[in-house]
């Protein structure tokens, strides 16, 4: 198929894309609502099987529902990575129903990611010969993928390069690099007293966890682009009560995985201010960064190929937010991340996809396949971290 048909079919195959985008969007799909998830894979089988005449492997790991197709006897050369699990609740739909509306898509999860799901489902069946092609679809992104991550590195190492159906950055752009995550909590361990007869027999665990506060947050170091917020805070019991006991959460975001080894030996070496005061530190690095080398070959063919397409010369943008990209990118295999919609207001009210994106990029992504399948790229080194680090499953959005 020339590049000139490819926009063609994708453009005739809009209609059936945006009745699948709401057949999706309709069947919610909350994370931590295990029968919504496997409900939510049935639906994804159904369509996915429709579009490739093949059923996909269903894999259940803890109660959390995964996809996979296999396609073609041959072994994998190409991964199409994307998640059906989304953020919102369990009647989201009916303050936020599905609307296609002056060109624009609305409905919870359209943009975050179902509609890359689609665009996937469609630019494969597109392909005059998919062998190599395995399309992964996990239940438990937007939670971490606590359950879904080796599964996903499994695949990717086996495969020459992945490509991350995540909507795109702002006004399409894709996303070659992510930063990567780290997730800690930090524990404050005191002794408590009345605060009115005798404070000074307590030790303070909110004031400890205070300390502790400001120290996390002088880790951050912005002209390298690393944050460590600080967030969640908890102590005490009663108002008339020395706290014994406090904890907060931290989240650090890295450009490299110096940065993260970093700040992962400051974290260990925090030390208590208050006398008798005790510490626990747990958690570490979730995700490794998704660097600029993991996508630049990807990203320079996808520019040779929108240009060949008639299509607008493609952006690449550094996002903050982490996805399965980073695990990928993490196993060595080159990744390009953000080729599914066009839109914005991923995980708000204004959640939306652009229609008249989505043809050009389904053909963008089908085209980008085909030339990965010819000609694969040679794979970089799998990501090996500074120092020991545990790792933690947590939120990466």
């Amino acid at each position: 198929m020339t590049e000139h048909n490819l926009v063609a079919c994708m453009t005739a195959a809009l209609p059936q894309m945006l009745a699948d985008l709401e057949t999706l969007v309709r069947c919610e799909s909350p994370s931590a609502d295990l029968d919504a998830v496997a409900t939510s894979a049935d639906v994804v089988t159904e369509l996915g099987t429709a579009r490739l005449g093949v059923r996909p492997e269903r894999i259940t790991i803890e109660g959390r529902t995964h996809l996979r197709w296999r396609l073609g006897a041959g072994p994998a050369r190409v991964l199409l990575l994307g998640h059906h699990d989304t953020v919102w609740p369990i009647g989201s739909l009916d303050r936020h129903p599905f609307v296609v509306e002056d060109g624009v898509v609305r409905g919870p999860g359209c943009f975050d990611m179902k509609a890359g799901l689609v665009m996937a489902f469609h630019a494969v069946a597109a392909l005059p010969d998919p062998s190599g092609v395995t399309v992964l679809v996990t239940g438990d992104e937007e939670m971490g993928s606590p359950t879904s991550r080796r599964l996903v590195e499994e695949e990717a190492s086996g495969c020459a390069a992945a490509l991350v159906l995540e909507a795109s950055a702002d006004g399409g752009a894709l996303k070659t690099a992510r930063k990567g995550v780290s997730l800690y909590e930090v524990e404050a361990y005191g002794r408590a007293a009345h605060a009115g007869l005798e404070p000074e027999r307590g030790i303070n665990a909110a004031v400890e966890l205070a300390h502790q506060v400001i120290a996390v947050g002088a880790l951050a170091d912005p002209g390298r682009g690393t944050s460590v917020t600080p967030t969640v805070l908890t102590s005490g019991t009663t108002t008339n009560t020395v706290p014994d006991v406090g904890r907060f959460a931290v989240d650090v975001r890295v450009r490299d995985t110096a940065e993260q080894a970093r700040v992962d030996r400051a974290m260990r070496a925090l030390r208590p201010v208050s006398d008798g005061a005790r510490l626990e530190i747990t958690g570490g690095p979730n995700r490794p960064p998704l660097e600029h080398a993991a996508s630049a070959v990807l990203f320079a063919r996808a520019a040779a190929l929108a240009d060949r397409l008639g299509l607008a010369a493609p952006v690449g943008a550094a996002v903050g937010g982490a996805s399965d990209g980073n695990f990928t990118a993490g196993v060595g295999t080159p990744t390009l991340d953000g080729l599914g919609a066009v839109g914005g207001g991923a995980h708000a009210d204004d959640e939306h996809v652009v229609v008249g994106e989505l043809a050009g990029r389904s053909a963008l992504l089908a085209a980008l396949t085909d030339d990965l399948l010819a000609d694969p790229p040679r794979r970089g080194r799998a990501y090996e971290p500074a120092g020991h680090v545990r790792l933690f499953e947590g939120d990466p959005s």
